[in-house]
């Protein structure tokens, strides 16, 4: 059955769908970014909150500012804004449509479209998911990237802006001249102190071409904290295929874990709808649940998802299962990263590790070890590398995480162990393999690359820890790296030299 609101109820029975009357629902928020991650997770609990019929004025409209965006768009809209998710449980899968979006705006050179609905004043939130790397933050200083060319045509051109920051400036220069007030910045992204970072990027980039409209901003606006957490493959083939199993035809199905969370600060200034009631967390110390998934899930990712792509280890899960990968993830896990991190409500960091390696090894989530290891110059910058400056400057362990990095800088040489091609996965693709291939032969060229690490290439203790990893994963294998640190062999051929046990 083609999915469209004219056929929701012709869906097969074990389908479940939306019961309340979409054609009564109101825009509240604008969702830039509308990828599978936000409609499995901001969208369900939207739709969640209007299956008891409430927030009905809180629909979404979706948004999007680069080329790309056009061709959800149009399978989107193609399907009146339904998505089908597929929940991955192990013990069994199961079939919902969502229907909580009820337009896409066109995606147009100047954005026009975007500004004109986040300047009508029924918007009261603007959301977004557009990837921890897309807030232009220079990676070393952690400031606003002032000079980026995006940034430096938004400040000449702010009635036609590049990004969607530039269309939230100037739709917020046409409600203050208008007497309409402010609307909420909700980031959704997997940032620490996400909402502190979308406030430092509006409000420095409106100050560039308007003082005073910044100063308006950041005194009006809120823009809370909150993290986000579910695991969503990408979708491709294999998922088309399991949501037409289930007599569908959707263009742009989502596949999902059976776990969700949601915490966010209580902060918006033009309300909200009443998600507490659907499960997400409204709590004051964002914070401490950040940290605890930024630096369990997200780096713990980044731990074993270069140690896969090395071995051509196809998803997340199949690196669960490869004893040694899974036996770095549980060691790094607990002797390198946990003492980083504080308990929360109901969680220690311990029992955090347990759920996380349940998640990861779930078979039924089908999640490419390419997915997680894109995009590392911003995933290392964001989740390791900050665990490493915690470390060194607690004079802690941090073998581990140095044996993490030297597997990333393994990976960015862009062959495989079984002598296939790595296809370009990062936005910085070719400077990485450029350090890469110099690391080879002087370890110290990747750990030079100041754009990610800063100064840490000034530490001895890493830069000589990173050295005999790399070392030994180019002469013996990855293997036997992984096999040395988690404690069945020591470092004593090759290139790696002497001394490090596991």
């Amino acid at each position: 059955m083609r999915l469209s609101q004219a056929t929701l109820g012709q869906l097969p029975a074990s389908v479940a769908r939306p019961h309340y009357d979409r054609g009564a629902l109101r825009p509240g928020i604008v969702h830039i970014g509308v990828g599978n991650f936000h409609r499995a997770h901001q969208a369900w609990y939207l739709h969640r909150l209007m299956q008891q019929g409430e927030a009905l004025d809180w629909a979404i409209i979706g948004a999007g500012v680069r080329p790309y965006d056009a061709q959800m768009r149009e399978r989107l809209l193609a399907q009146d804004c339904l998505t089908t998710l597929i929940e991955l449980d192990p013990s069994g899968k199961s079939a919902e449509v969502i229907g909580p979006m009820i337009d896409y705006l066109p995606i147009e050179d100047g954005n026009g479209p975007l500004i004109d609905q986040l300047a009508d004043p029924g918007i009261r939130i603007v959301a977004l998911t557009v990837t921890e790397g897309g807030y232009y933050v220079d990676p070393v200083s952690q400031g606003f990237d002032a000079g980026h060319p995006d940034i430096r045509h938004d400040a000449a051109n702010p009635d036609r802006p590049r990004t969607a920051f530039g269309a939230m400036v100037a739709a917020l220069a046409r409600r203050r001249a208008a007497g309409d007030g402010p609307f909420t910045g909700l980031s959704c992204d997997n940032l620490q102190e996400n909402g502190r970072v979308l406030r430092r990027t509006v409000v420095s980039l409106a100050r560039l071409s308007d003082p005073d409209l910044a100063d308006w901003i950041d005194t009006h606006c809120t823009f809370p904290n909150s993290m986000v957490d579910c695991i969503v493959p990408a979708t491709g083939t294999q998922e088309i295929a399991l949501v037409q199993a289930f007599g569908i035809e959707d263009d742009a199905p989502v596949t999902h874990e059976d776990f969700r969370q949601w915490v966010v600060e209580d902060d918006f200034c033009a309300g909200r709808p009443d998600l507490h009631r659907v499960g997400v967390t409204f709590s004051d110390d964002v914070h401490a649940y950040e940290t605890m998934k930024l630096r369990i899930l997200n780096a713990g990712h980044q731990v074993i998802a270069n140690a896969g792509e090395i071995l051509a280890i196809g998803t997340i899960a199949e690196c669960m299962a490869h004893p040694l990968v899974s036996s770095l993830f549980h060691k790094v896990q607990r002797e390198e990263i946990a003492p980083h991190v504080a308990a929360v409500p109901n969680m220690t960091p311990a029992a955090y590790i347990d759920l996380v390696e349940r998640r990861f090894s779930n078979t039924a989530v089908v999640d490419t070890t390419r997915r997680v290891a894109f995009d590392g110059s911003s995933r290392h910058t964001g989740f390791v590398l900050p665990i490493v400056r915690d470390a060194l400057a607690a004079g802690a362990p941090i073998e581990g995480l140095a044996l993490v990095e030297a597997l990333w800088a393994r990976m960015c040489d862009g062959t495989r162990e079984d002598g296939s091609a790595i296809a370009p996965n990062d936005p910085f693709w070719d400077e990485l393999v450029g350090a890469a291939r110099a690391a080879r032969d002087r370890p110290t060229a990747w750990l030079e690359q100041r754009q990610f690490y800063g100064d840490l290439a000034g530490n001895e203790g890493l830069r000589e820890s990173f050295a005999r990893w790399l070392g030994l994963i180019w002469s013996d294998g990855c293997e036997a790296a992984l096999e040395c640190y988690v404690g069945h062999a020591s470092v004593t051929s090759g290139r790696a030299g002497t001394g490090v046990s596991g």
